[in-house]
């Protein structure tokens, strides 16, 4: 008897191999293959077998199976993102350890007693309203203003659903997350929750994948790659900020997580809950045209009101060599003589975005890269953000001597310089993932934050991302800018989602909290239009924008990058790559020009974007024609299906 099994490599296709009767598809099975043994999945028989040649055996079969919805699932994922379906399988799969190896069972044993929640009115009609729809495929859309206590409606959800034994995933938009969602998930269901990301241990893969595989893992909470786990009995996915841009995958296997979630839930036939307080533009639009179920909750938990907010206009409050203005620096020391926590936000990471010599005039800027290095003060390096190039300050100048660098525009840890020198007295500290490295600095860094022992936090946009902080009732944004940049389509989007985000992270526990704006442009509408909490119509707006320039989502994109080190290859294997292109039908083709980030890991990359007609899927036929492009093997070929921005 023949089999076809995939494998989990670059492949678009499986092997024939000679099984005995008792494979079927989905099963795990050890096969030869080269000089190495692999494991690989039983496929379906639909694929070309090769003629006159001695098929191999398989060798055994493990006592592992993925059910047919997940094989479906994966040949659309492949499909849909025009990548090999092999590398697919990689995801759900993983490592062959995971089948050779006996690991501990996961421990879901009960760790503590849990808090006693009691949901409120809006919460309850919420939950009811997600519950009549408890079956089959559905998307619904669970709104909340920040800190109305959405988490709360869909724990609720998840309980009922797991006394029936099924299993729920819950998909965190970033790894950061999951240490204080893991503490607040333990209050209420008294269980230390599995928790998947790429920093966890092999071994803690291993337990996981085992229990999530056999149903012994009711509830995981995870980043994009848990999407992919093979859970035996599925029964509800929820996304939480759905809205994060972060769900996108934009290295390796290119893919968004919030998409292909709600495409694995209608293939599973479960149904999904995208979590929000401020909807991404392709999510309003089905809302909007009644394809989503929504409900919205406007009041925060337990009534406390939305801070109050104050525009500082840096053109007439002018700083000299300073970031913070003095009329904030007045207003801060209100809230701190009150025991209260500041947050001073600036969305740049390290000291010092851009580097010049005073003398020569020479930029610090990355040899890898088409981009300016940053300064980090911790290491004391010019570090590149894109490929972590990192290089000395100490440079020979052109006129004499070294270099004498001025640095220009603030980041992260200059703001934090310049905080802890107006408030000396005060333990300020920086939330930055480069601050964040190791398990044990945050758990610290929250440990302190919850026990008030800090007063002022200087974070950058992680801080955002759904964390609770009791006693946080100011924030300054050191420099509201809601200009956006021209590869970035989604930049109205991204900053009304930000700026409601930060603002829903003061005052949760407190009648009255400040944001404060300082900026150069205080009467920008969209700022005004947020303070006014008129995040509604500015989505209406931009919808409209982008249905009159014929942008998603009321048309599809594929952008293709094709890069080289040579940048006259590039250029001209773009062009080779639209002559065949423009051979299908409905398709238009733009570029090929050089992509804003021009060079990339010593690439110089051009890009074309390819655009069509929303109800059709044209990924085949591209396919098609780039897997019969014959070009050179120093250009190579990256294809990102539904991109977010343009660099």
């Amino acid at each position: 008897m023949k089999a076809q099994v995939l494998l989990p490599k670059v492949f678009n296709f499986p092997f024939t191999y000679k099984s005995s009767n008792d494979c079927k598809i989905g099963d795990l099975v050890e096969v030869p293959f080269g000089l190495k043994k692999e494991i690989g999945v039983i496929w379906k028989n639909k694929y070309s077998e090769p003629q006159n040649i001695k098929l191999k055996l398989i060798k055994r079969k493990t006592k592992f199976s993925i059910d047919k919805k997940l094989i479906d699932f994966i040949e659309w994922f492949s499909s849909y993102n025009m990548v090999p379906i092999g590398l697919v399988l990689k995801m759900v799969i993983g490592n062959p350890d995971r089948f050779l190896k006996k690991e501990d069972i996961f421990n879901n044993s009960i760790i503590n007693k849990t808090k006693k929640f009691i949901l409120n009115k809006e919460q309850l009609q919420a939950l009811k309203f997600l519950e009549t729809k408890n079956t089959g495929f559905n998307v619904s859309v669970l709104q909340g203003t920040t800190g109305s206590g959405k988490t709360l409606v869909y724990f609720e959800r998840i309980k009922k659903i797991i006394k029936k034994n099924y299993q729920a995933l819950v998909l965190l938009p970033e790894i950061f997350l999951t240490n204080d969602f893991k503490s607040r998930f333990e209050e209420y269901f008294g269980f230390e929750p599995a928790v998947w990301h790429s920093k966890i241990t092999p071994k803690q893969k291993r337990i996981i994948w085992k229990g999530v595989i056999n149903n012994n893992i009711k509830i995981l909470v995870g980043a994009r790659s848990a999407l992919l786990l093979p859970f035996k009995k599925l029964g509800i996915i929820i996304v939480d900020e759905e809205h994060d841009s972060s769900y996108k995958q934009d290295e390796g296997v290119i893919y968004n997580a919030r998409d292909m979630a709600i495409s694995r839930a209608s293939f599973e036939k479960i149904p999904i809950h995208l979590v929000t307080s401020v909807p991404s533009i392709e999510t309003y639009n089905n809302i909007l045209n009644k394809k989503y179920r929504h409900i919205n909750i406007h009041k925060r938990f337990e009534n406390y009101p939305l801070p109050k907010t104050k525009i500082i206009n840096l053109n007439i409050n002018k700083i000299k060599e300073k970031y913070v203005a003095k009329e904030t620096v007045d207003l801060v020391k209100t809230y701190l003589n009150k025991g209260d926590q500041v947050l001073f936000f600036i969305n740049r990471r390290g000291y010092s975005p851009y580097l010049i010599c005073k003398k020569c005039g020479y930029k610090q800027v990355c040899s890898n890269c088409s981009l300016y290095l940053t300064f980090h003060k911790l290491k004391n390096k010019a570090i590149c953000h894109h490929c972590s190039f990192q290089k000395d300050l100490k440079t020979k100048c052109q006129s004499s001597g070294n270099c004498e660098f001025i640095m220009y525009g603030p980041g992260v840890e200059k703001i934090f310089e310049e905080v802890k020198e107006i408030f000396p007295n005060k333990k300020a500290r920086i939330f930055s993932s480069d601050y964040l490295k190791t398990k044990e600095k945050t758990k610290t860094l929250f440990n302190e934050i919850y026990k008030n022992k800090i007063d002022i936090l200087v974070g950058t946009q992680m801080i955002s991302k759904g964390f609770n902080f009791p006693r946080l009732n100011c924030i300054i944004v050191i420099d509201a800018d809601f200009s956006g940049r021209g590869y970035d389509l989604r930049a109205t989007e991204k900053n009304i989602q930000l700026y409601h985000q930060l603002s829903g992270r003061a005052g949760r526990f407190s009648q009255e909290s400040l944001i404060i704006y300082q900026t150069l442009t205080p009467q920008d509408t969209t700022l005004n239009d947020l303070i006014e909490n008129k995040s509604e119509e500015l989505l209406k707006n931009e919808l409209f924008l982008r249905k009159k320039n014929k942008l998603p989502p009321f048309i599809r994109l594929i952008s293709i990058i094709i890069s080289s080190k040579d940048r006259s290859l590039s250029l001209q294997g773009a062009k080779e790559v639209k002559l065949k292109l423009k051979q299908i039908n409905d398709l238009e083709v733009l570029g090929p020009v050089d992509s804003p980030l021009l060079k990339i890991k010593k690439n110089f990359r051009s890009r074309l974007l390819i655009k069509f007609n929303n109800r059709f899927l044209m990924q085949k036929k591209i396919a098609n024609v780039l897997n019969r492009l014959k070009i050179s093997p120093k250009i190579k070929l990256m294809v990102d299906v539904d991109p977010i921005n343009f660099a």
